[in-house]
């Protein structure tokens, strides 16, 4: 049954007594369990999409039978001249005809507050800021989500065969870590993994009698595995089996990597890509403003990524002490 509540009832806005309670019983701004670090956005640099396109271009596949490279592109031709004067090949990089476009993806919502609520109940803390800086909050938190999930440009998408594989024995060992950099040998980044994932790796490697070392980014401390961090996000899921993926990312245009795609400069721009645009008050006194996200996500070369399946999080070890 659909939800018969308009923009013209009081009811999808703060309420007067939740309000009154923030702004004469507490002392500290509304608190949100959802919230996390969000460190994937943090470590994606992020390119400004001009026009809202981004046109990736690749080097074209070689056609059947021609030279190609480990790659299946078209190979460049070259001779090594050691002495004389042989003829010197010709050639030249043939590029795809139809780069890939991504457009940017769009997350907008319409916070609603009584101008009542906000004039009176504003005393120690700003409501309608407040209204505004949880919703964006919950912005990027979708954003995050989208970046590894969604059905067009999801990087768990983006991965193409040869760059996945499955765990050996299910549980994230060492070994599978050094296979995922096997396939992201060229300046990989960082790991991307379930705070349960990197748990059941931790296990592993401390088992195997190499516990990770830990390395403090953003003031925080971080377990590494080859030099590389592995960064918790809850965003990629777990099955009810029990079952999680663990990424390998290369990052950055010069590095043919994995970047974040936003529109910066827009109207009412909180910050790049994001907006926050007044959009009037109507006869009950309800003010709105449109919150909008403009972002995507590109992975350059398919070598920039990998991905690591059947990723088991539920076994632990039995550790058997000696007596006395």
């Amino acid at each position: 049954m659909s939800d018969s509540r308009t923009a013209n009832d009081p009811r999808t806005s703060l309420s007067a007594q939740a309000a009154r309670n923030l702004a004469t019983a507490t002392v500290t701004v509304p608190q949100m369990t959802e919230i996390t670090p969000r460190w994937l956005h943090k470590l994606l640099p992020w390119v400004d999409v001009d026009g809202g396109v981004y046109r990736l271009n690749r080097v074209a596949k070689a056609a059947k039978g021609k030279p190609a490279n480990e790659f299946g592109e078209v190979k460049v031709d070259l001779l090594t001249v050691d002495n004389g004067e042989p003829k010197l090949p010709a050639t030249f990089v043939d590029y795809e005809l139809h780069p890939r476009e991504y457009h940017l993806s769009t997350i907008q919502t319409i916070v609603h507050t009584h101008t009542r609520v906000t004039d009176l109940y504003s005393n120690r803390v700003d409501q309608l800021r407040e209204q505004v800086r949880l919703t964006v909050e919950a912005v990027k938190e979708r954003e995050e989500w989208e970046l590894l999930n969604h059905a067009q440009f999801g990087l768990l998408k983006e991965v193409v065969p040869g760059q996945r594989i499955e765990t050996r024995k299910g549980t994230p060992t060492p070994d599978d870590l050094d296979e995922l950099l096997t396939l992201v040998w060229k300046k990989p980044a960082f790991f991307l993994a379930h705070p349960k994932a990197i748990a059941a790796f931790g296990r592993e490697a401390t088992r195997r009698g190499v516990p990770p070392p830990t390395v403090h980014l953003f003031g925080s401390p971080f377990i590494t595995w080859r030099g590389l961090p592995l960064i918790p996000t809850n965003k990629l899921e777990i099955d009810r089996a029990g079952k999680t993926t663990i990424l390998l990312l290369r990052v950055g245009e010069a590095q043919q990597g994995v970047v974040g795609l936003q529109k910066a400069g827009v109207a009412g721009e909180l910050e790049p890509g994001l907006s926050v645009r007044y959009m009037g008050t109507n006869e009950h006194g309800i003010a709105s403003h449109l919150v909008t996200r403009y972002f995507s996500v590109a992975v350059s070369t398919e070598d920039a990524i990998a991905r690591l399946d059947n990723v088991s999080v539920k076994f632990y070890h039995e550790y058997v002490y000696p007596k006395g």
